[in-house]
C-alpha cells in the first residue's frame, strides 16, 4: 500500500540529517538523537526506578518499570534499538512505558555499552548479563519468578536474538518468548528490502552499513551467528517468537527470513508486517495508528506467552 499519510507527515517534520551518519561523528549523532523532545507526555506507570546491575566489564545501568496492572507480573528484559551506536534509557522510555503496560510485565530496560567504543560482543554480552541477573533475582524486583522474555527494537531486536542464543548454548535462562520489533539480523545489505526502501524513509542502506562497521570493524566476523542471528546453522530449540516488521522498512527481507527460518527449525512464530509503516515506527505510536496497533500486538503476545 501507498505510505501511510500519518507516517509520511512524520517523515516531513523530522530534523534534515537525522540519520546522515557520515556526515557527522559519533558524538554529533546521538547528542541529536538525545535531544529530540519528546512531542506527548510519557505514558504513566506504576512505578519507574534506576539501578545498575553487575556486569562483564563494571555496572550496567538499567531502568525498571513496573505497570499499573495489579498482581506479581512476570519479567521482561528490553534492548534498545539505535544501530549498537546510539540511543540510551532516555530515548526509548516512552515505547518501554507503553510495553509495560500493554503487556503486565514489569519491564528492565538495559543500558548496554555502544560501539564503537565498545564493539561486538561487548552490547551483547552486557545483554546477556543483565537477562540473567533479572532471572536470578526476579522476586527482589517484585516480578514473577520462572521464565522471563527478552525484546527488542531495531540493533535491539538482533540483541534479544542474539541472548536467545546465547541462552540456549549457556542453559538458561529460560525464556518464554523473545519479541523482536524490525531486527537487524543479517548483514547481508543486498536484500530486495533494501533496494526498494534504502532511501527516503528514515533508516537507509548506507546507515545500515555504517552502523555494521561501528560494532563488527571485522567484517569476516560479521557471520557469526551472535552477530547475525541469520548465519546460525541451527535454530532449534529456540523460545517462541513474535515477529514486527514495516513494509517500507530497509530491514524487512531479513526480519522475515529469520522469522521463516524459526518457523521452519519448528520455533513457534507470528510475524506481522505492517503496511504502510516505516522503520521505527512504534516510537510514533503516540499519533501513528499502524504503531498503537503494533504495541498491542506485541503486549498481546507477551501476555500470551506468560499464561494468566
Amino acid at each position: 500500500m501507498p505510505l501511510d499519510p500519518q507516517v509520511k507527515l512524520v517523515l516531513d517534520n523530522l530534523p534534515p540529517g537525522l540519520l546522515d551518519v557520515r556526515r557527522g561523528g559519533v558524538a554529533d549523532l546521538r547528542a541529536l538523537y538525545a535531544d529530540r523532545p519528546m512531542p506527548f507526555p510519557a505514558e504513566p506507570v506504576a512505578r519507574v526506578e534506576d539501578r545498575t546491575l553487575p556486569g562483564p566489564a563494571g555496572g550496567i545501568p538499567v531502568r525498571v518499570y513496573r505497570p499499573e496492572a495489579a498482581g506479581t507480573p512476570p519479567a521482561l528484559v528490553y534492548f534498545h534499538g539505535g544501530g549498537w551506536v546510539m540511543c540510551n534509557l532516555d530515548t526509548h522510555d516512552g515505547s518501554v512505558r507503553k510495553l509495560a503496560n500493554a503487556s503486565g510485565c514489569l519491564v528492565v530496560s538495559v543500558d548496554y555499552r555502544l560501539a564503537p567504543e565498545h564493539p561486538f560482543p561487548a552490547a551483547l554480552e552486557d545483554c546477556y548479563a543483565a537477562t540473567r541477573w533479572v532471572a536470578a533475582h526476579a522476586r527482589s524486583l517484585g516480578a514473577r519468578p520462572g521464565p522471563l522474555a527478552v525484546a527488542g527494537d531495531s540493533a535491539g531486536g538482533n540483541l534479544a536474538a542474539a541472548v536467545a542464543l546465547l541462552a540456549r548454548e549457556r542453559g538458561g535462562p529460560e525464556l518464554a518468548l523473545q519479541l523482536l520489533v524490525y531486527p537487524i539480523t543479517d548483514c547481508d545489505l543486498d536484500r530486495p528490502s533494501y533496494r526498494e526502501n534504502g532511501e527516503g524513509f528514515l533508516l537507509t542502506r548506507d546507515a545500515t552499513a555504517w552502523f555494521w562497521e561501528q560494532y563488527v570493524p571485522d567484517a569476516a566476523a560479521r557471520r557469526n551467528p551472535l552477530a547475525a542471528p541469520m548465519a546460525a546453522e541451527d535454530l532449534s530449540g529456540l523460545p517462541p517468537a513474535c515477529v514486527i516488521t514495516a513494509e517500507y522498512d530497509p530491514l524487512r527481507d531479513e526480519a522475515e527470513a529469520y522469522a521463516a527460518r524459526l518457523r521452519e527449525a519448528g520455533v513457534p512464530v507470528t510475524c506481522t508486517r505492517y503496511p504502510g509503516m516505516i522503520h521505527g515506527f512504534l516510537a510514533y505510536a503516540d499519533f501513528v495508528d499502524g504503531g498503537r496497533r503494533a504495541v498491542a500486538e506485541a503486549g498481546a503476545a507477551l501476555r500470551e506467552a506468560f499464561g494468566p
